[in-house]
């Protein structure tokens, strides 16, 4: 009996990058620059460790969209999917080939942070492998967690307190109040991102047995707590205005904020909802960037 030719991929480099899902990349971004802003509040911004930071964040998001996109699509969750591209699961690339894209993403975030934890503090390169654990297990593993609905709280535990904090650490030596509002805005946001994906997708995640937050919650239940999530970031501007009252501009992403909840709250499904997660970004980068950049110049005119 002949055998069958192995699956060749025909993904495009334009695949590869939807793959990537840079709908998502503000998750990264944010909170490199809020971080970074805590620290120069307090006189202790270095640019290159900013960089270095940011390019941990980048390349853990891509590593965790590329590993999403391979163990969804080995277990069937993306066969009947509304939103961007799967890779693996519309067949465009070989398992194998996601997977390795997404080691050689954790890989490159990984010699990042040892150089940024070497001039820091040791210890750092241990938060860093539990970073890259979280973002595997998230969907990979026997028992991913994000099938648990664990997800949200572990973009606010990754992408909130530990990314905003670590950037401040690492260039100022320590962490703040201030930082920690920063982190929860930011976390709170980021969770919302991911939250607002998983409503989307609650009735073909229920049927493939992928129980998220949001399917534990319900559809009405989860829409609360996205509302609720989206409007953290702006209950912390009002708590870091007692110290920089310049980080009130940050309401200025607020129309974006309101923008994205607005499908959310009039009972959008399906394609509908796609918006929801970019807009939500937006309004997270925006008001990261004016926080970041209040909270500098807060500490440069003393203000």
């Amino acid at each position: 009996m002949s055998q069958s030719a192995p699956q060749k991929s025909t993904a495009t480099a334009s695949d590869w990058f939807q793959g990537a899902r840079p709908h998502t990349w503000a998750n990264a971004f944010a909170p490199v620059i809020a971080g970074s802003g805590a620290a120069a509040f307090h006189d202790g911004f270095v640019w290159w460790k900013a960089l270095l930071a940011l390019v941990v964040a980048w390349a853990l998001i891509i590593g965790v969209n590329y590993a999403n996109d391979y163990s969804d699509g080995i277990r069937g969750t993306d066969e009947d999917r509304t939103g961007p591209l799967r890779l693996t699961g519309s067949g465009l690339a070989k398992p194998q080939q996601v997977k390795n894209a997404a080691f050689i993403s954790f890989g490159v975030a990984g010699v990042a942070g040892t150089a940024l934890s070497l001039t820091s503090a040791w210890w750092l390169i241990l938060i860093g492998v539990l970073c890259v654990l979280g973002a595997w297990f998230y969907t990979g593993g026997k028992n991913p967690y994000g099938y648990r609905g664990f997800g949200e709280i572990a973009v606010f535990i990754f992408f909130g307190l530990v990314a905003v904090l670590g950037t401040q650490f690492t260039q100022a030596g320590f962490v703040s109040w201030i930082g920690l509002a920063a982190a929860v805005g930011v976390g709170s946001m980021s969770a919302g991102v991911n939250l607002a994906n998983n409503i989307r997708d609650i009735p073909t995640d229920a049927e493939a047995g992928k129980i998220t937050l949001a399917v534990r919650l319900g559809d009405a239940g989860a829409r609360k707590l996205f509302v609720a999530l989206v409007s953290m970031p702006f209950i912390m501007s009002l708590l870091m205005a007692v110290a920089a009252w310049p980080v009130l501009i940050a309401w200025v992403a607020l129309p974006l904020a309101l923008r994205a909840a607005k499908p959310i709250l009039n009972k959008a499904t399906g394609k509908d909802l796609i918006p929801v997660i970019g807009a939500t970004g937006r309004a997270m980068a925006i008001w990261a960037v004016l926080s970041g950049v209040a909270l500098a110049v807060s500490q440069a005119l003393n203000l």
